[in-house]
């Protein structure tokens, strides 16, 4: 899958700095990862400022920073599947 909006993601910040996306997941979310610009979630590659924190909820969803190109960044929440499983496996535990 190359393009995030077939997921219909929920949008939990819009307009957002990579930084506020990365307070937001540390408040929000029990379980967090970081992850390096470039770092590939169902196909498609996260960009932004390292540490790019990712969270975990009900071990189903990952909140994430998405850019899009001429829209900007947002925070969204997305049914995770077998990618939450790969997060746990790649993503560190501290920035």
């Amino acid at each position: 899958m190359a393009c995030i909006d077939e997921l219909n993601p929920e949008v939990l910040l819009r307009g957002a700095s990579f930084a506020e996306c990365r307070k937001a997941v540390e408040k929000r979310c029990r379980e967090i990862y970081y992850v390096d610009p470039g770092y590939a979630i169902f196909d498609t590659h996260i960009i932004g400022v390292p540490p790019i924190a990712v969270g975990v909820e009900e071990d189903a969803y990952i909140v994430l920073p998405y850019t899009k190109p001429c829209y900007g960044t947002f925070l969204i929440r997305v049914p995770g599947g077998a990618e939450v499983e790969r997060l746990r496996l790649k993503g560190r535990r501290r920035p």
